[in-house]
């Protein structure tokens, strides 16, 4: 069980950076109708901030079901290409494990996932879930806490706590800085992103934005590619 506490114990700094954004989402969902219970409930059913608090702010405009599950979807699709990229790094795991690991897969658990896994390969199932498990307890810990005292918030953006989540996620994006592609990566998923929102609105210019990333990556060559000699550049040299 000593992966199990080394992997909470990595835990930390995150609980500690989204604690806030609990809270935040709690008083969101109560302020919206939901009771302190069920908001509690899509916290631990859901597990996804940036997910909750957009089906939040449509449950509040009493916009169609659908159309609240579809952008749920829309922001949530990046879990679909972090599951394709996750597969590598937890191929040990038994097929039950993958499926629970999947589950408790957030933006912060596959980057930590990702560094785990060059610093210590291969990453530990234990390691793994003792970092999720923390997370996703005090996560709802947290929600049902805003939810609870959210009257004693008031206007979450009259005290600037709607800027928690793009603060939040540049933190996480600058955490890749020295990966290679990085750069023209998060240019091409914000110019994206930017034109997404200009033609779709909200929340569709998260997926634009995604889906940009993914192809540019997916167009650059790889780290320690190296160039086809041209026989041209030869012809004049000699042998």
């Amino acid at each position: 069980m000593s992966e199990f506490w080394r992997g909470a114990r990595h835990s930390v700094p995150i609980v500690l950076s989204t604690a806030p954004f609990g809270a935040l989402f709690g008083a969101i969902a109560v302020d919206n109708g939901l009771t302190v219970g069920e908001a509690t409930l899509m916290s631990m059913s859901v597990f996804a901030g940036a997910s909750q608090i957009v089906g939040m702010d449509l449950f509040g405009k009493h916009v169609p079901g659908w159309l609240i599950v579809l952008s749920i979807f829309a922001v949530n699709f990046r879990h679909v290409l972090y599951s394709a990229a996750l597969v590598r790094y937890v191929s040990h795991f038994s097929a039950l494990q993958r499926y629970v690991s999947f589950f408790f897969m957030t933006d912060p658990q596959f980057a930590e996932t990702a560094r785990e896994s060059r610093s210590n390969p291969p990453v530990s199932f234990w390691w793994y879930m003792g970092m999720a498990l923390t997370i996703y307890i005090l996560w709802a810990l947290f929600s049902f806490v805003g939810a609870y005292l959210g009257g004693l918030i008031g206007d979450p953006k009259a005290i600037a706590l709607d800027v928690l989540l793009p603060v939040y996620f540049l933190g996480l994006v600058m955490g890749f800085r020295k990966q290679h592609g990085w750069l023209p990566i998060v240019i091409a998923s914000a110019v994206g992103s930017m034109v997404g929102m200009y033609l779709f609105g909200s929340p569709w210019h998260v997926t634009s934005g995604a889906l940009v990333g993914v192809v540019v990556g997916a167009l650059l060559p790889p780290k320690n590619h190296v160039k086809p000699v041209d026989p041209a550049d030869l012809a004049g040299e000699e042998v």
